[in-house]
């Protein structure tokens, strides 16, 4: 039977897998909505913040990297893609690999998802303090109490209702796009008409005559791929944020094909501009590199101005990673596999126990900014890395044995498909086990990170056989 037909011939709606984690959502989430969520998914801290240490480290060729992982991060959100015109849901992949892999591989991707969240979250309210720590007013507020109160605003609003989330990250992402569209238009300016910039005149000569493309060899280049994964990181919130939308068999595929012209513009064409403006050791991880150029422009306010504009951008991911960790522990929790508080929703139809769980591991992250405030960025980062690979393994191995359904005449495959099935999703789980060993190779964090995986596997059996029992009687009714 040719997928032709089976587009044409959806399966019957009984046969069609139902999941008590989607019900109880108010769909608030509009066009608009959607479409700047799947803009700052791709465009986050990672960019803002990491692009300054990646870009001192392995120089230019950082934009081959996230020209790559940019490549791989479109396939993963267009099988996921592909599953939301299947069968919208609020559990995402969670939902999709219960019903695909059972209630083990249900656990299995939302434990891992939550292991990205809750580190990025870590991670992102982190980068709010160092970002803060700029301005003079804040610099002798310690980094653990200007990170406190990020997670406290961004917690506060994410709580009321989904549509206080929607319209939150809508004004985020037109902040981090006209400042980025401002940034590459006034870059632009500045290397066509060679303005000086700190002593330093913007063009090709920029990068040749400092090393060239790849100022420290390729080796460095590959080593930053997992930090540039973690750029990626939230490119799959809009298929969660598919499940309280109206209408999301019109406003997916739309948004998510324009996510990789963006990644296209927005990462490879900005730091191709940066790497043109200024020596690649003119950038440093603890400055946003897009401060350091308008920084040594000496404009008065502007450096500042961006400041602002990369701290919504990490309040951005922070809100992000509160609104999707809520709801994907909503659906475990109706499934037994995480606590029972964590599917409590308020009033606003919000499941604040799933997002007040996640805040908790922001808090731990306050004490990580305590007492390892130079190192807490990288540390998470690299723990949220395994997470984001975990993630869009199920993810990919979701849309394979959907495909591989499909093919035996038992589900229907959507007109909207990602392309080359089945040999992308193989193509992009040998890509994601290849960055599994970059990291490994790289040494250091990423090292300890690595040889963590065996804990965090450890960590996911014992917790299967904590919560087997109750997730058999759950699923027993269902059945």
């Amino acid at each position: 039977m040719s997928d032709r037909t089976l587009t044409e011939a959806p399966a019957p709606a009984s046969s069609r897998h139902v999941d008590a984690g989607d019900e109880g959502y108010s769909k608030d989430l509009k066009s608009r909505h959607i479409n700047m969520i799947a803009i700052g998914g791709a465009i986050g801290t990672g960019l803002f913040l990491g692009a300054g240490g990646r870009l001192a480290g392995a120089g230019p060729s950082l934009a081959i990297a996230y020209a790559v992982c940019g490549v791989f991060a479109f396939f993963v959100v267009r099988a996921l893609g592909e599953l939301v015109l299947y069968r919208p849901s609020s559990g995402a992949f969670v939902s999709y690999a219960r019903e695909f892999m059972g209630e083990k591989g249900a656990y299995t991707a939302g434990w891992l998802y939550f292991l990205n969240w809750s580190t990025t979250t870590v991670a992102d309210i982190t980068a709010a303090a160092v970002f803060a720590h700029y301005w003079s007013a804040f610099t002798d507020v310690p980094q653990w109490v200007l990170a406190f109160i990020a997670l406290a605003i961004v917690l506060t609003a994410n709580l009321i209702s989904v549509k206080y989330f929607g319209e939150m990250e809508f004004w985020f992402s037109i902040v981090k796009v006209s400042a980025l569209v401002i940034f590459m238009l006034v870059a632009i300016y500045l290397v066509a008409t060679s303005h000086p910039i700190d002593g330093h005149t913007p063009g090709l000569a920029t990068i040749t005559d400092n090393g060239g493309l790849f100022p420290s060899g390729v080796l460095p280049m590959l080593l930053v791929v997992q930090g540039v994964v973690f750029a990626y990181a939230s490119v799959e919130l809009c298929g969660v944020a598919a499940g309280e939308t109206e209408n999301p068999e019109k406003i997916m595929p739309k948004a998510i094909n324009s996510i990789m012209w963006r990644v296209g513009v927005f990462y490879v064409g900005s730091v191709v501009l940066l790497a043109l403006l200024l020596p690649y050791t003119a950038y440093s991880a603890d400055q946003s590199p897009f401060v350091t150029v308008f920084d040594k422009l000496g404009i008065p306010g502007t450096a500042g101005i961006m400041n602002l504009v990369v701290l919504t951008a990490a309040l951005s991911s922070l809100n992000s990673g509160l609104y999707s960790t809520g709801r994907i522990l909503r659906s475990m929790a109706l499934s037994g596999s995480a606590p029972k508080f964590t599917g409590v929703m308020n009033k606003g139809k919000v499941p604040y126990g799933g997002v007040l769980f996640t805040a908790a591991f922001g808090v731990a992250g306050v004490g990580l900014n305590y007492f390892m405030p130079g190192e807490a960025f990288e540390i998470v980062l690299n723990l949220a890395s395994i997470g984001i690979l975990g993630t869009w393994g199920m993810v990919m191995l979701c849309s394979l044995f959907f495909w591989h359904r499909s093919k035996n005449g038992l589900v229907s495959r959507p007109s909207y498909r990602l392309p080359w099935a089945p040999y992308t999703q193989i193509v992009t789980l040998i890509f994601l086990a290849t960055v599994l060993v970059l990291m490994w190779c790289d040494g250091g964090v990423g090292r300890t990170t690595v040889m963590l995986v065996p804990v965090i596997a450890a960590a996911l059996v014992g917790g299967w056989f904590l919560v087997r029992g109750r997730v058999a009687e759950l699923a027993t009714p269902r059945d």
